[in-house]
């Protein structure tokens, strides 16, 4: 008569390469949200230089 594991382990294992499609798409958040920032104090830095 065999005995039979009621639950087996499950051990999580690591990615073996990091998940670049993620890496990528904060990449292009960052970059795009530096890009609007740098347009945000252009306009500011353009429209108080008219203005005086």
């Amino acid at each position: 008569m065999t005995q039979e594991a009621a639950a087996e382990a499950h051990v999580p294992t690591r990615r073996a390469r990091p998940d670049l499609f993620g890496a990528t798409f904060l990449a292009t958040i960052g970059i795009v949200m530096l890009a609007w920032i740098a347009g945000l104090v252009w306009a500011a830095i353009a429209f108080f230089n008219w203005l005086v």
